[in-house]
């Protein structure tokens, strides 16, 4: 009997026979007519503890190859039908494991398409500019090129190597945000000074273009200057990108008891009604930014820095035209 070989099972029944063979002795010691429902009684209670250690032991067996079949993907395991008791109490772990398995599983599933798709992009970003570059350097390999065509290809040269610069820049900015290793500063500054900073690498760009750039502010803000100057600086970048030579682009920033409010508006033809739910999705290039190189990252990596520092960024159109973004970031959680 298989039930026999376990030594905790053998060990019980070689107790209870003991205490069977006393039983017994005591009984025939006291009156012989008891020895037998003595014995008989014993090997009752013998006889109902290994029938339901049998039954125990099989449902053991059975749980334990329900596990083994999670284990190895079978999603059809209903682990849902055991009784009441250690063997229950069992179950509900195990049951409560295996639906965190499965959503584990589900979500690495999805972590690896988002993965695959994130590298499919990235690749086809750098491919472009190095596809140009490619041509640039077979061009400047001729040996009748002109002086000054030769400068304008190395001109160019230098725009593309800067905007893959750039990509790669921005792509390791928002990995380290995805991972979570950055740790935001909370500082108080000016909101004069953090607009300034932010917008001081826009300022030559928008002379050259006839752009005017109109700041202003007041009171005080508490967040991470570095980082926050990397997101306004992408929305103002991106308002500039999109507002014609002659142009303006205004940054306001406030703060009242709740939070701190920066709105950024420009004079160009706004966001269509259909670009408007996935303008700071990753990659993302609206119609109005076919045209103007970019690579869609500017503004995904302007809303993970807000949204870390527990603020809000939102887009819509003015009323009487061009871009709107708004950026609040609270004094508390809300």
């Amino acid at each position: 009997m298989k039930l026999l070989k376990n030594t905790e099972v053998k060990r019980t029944v070689f107790i209870m026979a003991f205490l069977a063979v006393l039983s017994a002795a005591g009984a025939y010691i006291y009156d012989r007519i008891l020895v037998v429902p003595v014995i008989c009684l014993c090997g009752a209670f013998i006889a109902v503890y290994l029938i339901s250690t049998a039954l125990r032991y099989r449902r053991i067996t059975k749980l334990s190859a329900d596990i083994d079949r999670i284990l190895h993907g079978d999603e059809n395991i209903n682990i849902e039908n055991y009784s009441e008791g250690d063997i229950g109490v069992l179950q509900s772990e195990v049951y409560k494991m295996t639906i965190r398995l499965r959503e584990q599983q589900s979500n690495l599933m999805q972590d690896k398409v988002f993965l695959a798709d994130l590298l499919a992009d990235i690749s086809h970003q750098i491919r472009t500019p190095l596809t140009s570059i490619n041509l640039l350097v077979s061009m400047m390999s001729d040996p009748g090129m002109s002086a000054e065509k030769r400068e304008q290809t190395v001109h160019k040269l230098y725009g593309l190597l800067s905007r893959i610069d750039w990509l790669i820049t921005a792509l390791l900015k928002m990995s380290k945000l995805d991972a979570g290793t950055i740790r935001f500063r909370k500082e108080t500054v000016t909101m004069q000074e953090l607009l300034d900073k932010a917008c001081m690498p826009v300022r030559v760009p928008m002379e050259l273009r006839g752009q005017e750039l109109v700041v202003s502010a007041e009171g005080e803000v508490e967040c991470d200057l570095s980082w926050t100057c990397e997101a306004i600086g992408n929305i103002v970048k991106n308002c500039m990108e999109h507002t014609p030579d002659g142009g303006t682009v205004t940054v306001s920033g406030i703060r009242n008891p709740l939070y701190s409010e920066i709105i950024i508006k420009d004079s160009g033809s706004g966001i269509s009604e259909e670009d408007l739910p996935h303008i700071f999705e990753r990659f993302y290039k609206g119609r109005a930014s076919e045209d103007k190189g970019g690579f869609g990252i500017g503004l995904a990596l302007a809303r993970m820095i807000v949204t870390e520092q527990n603020g809000t960024i939102k887009a819509e159109n003015s009323p009487g035209g061009g871009a709107v973004f708004s950026i609040r970031i609270y004094e508390n959680t809300i």
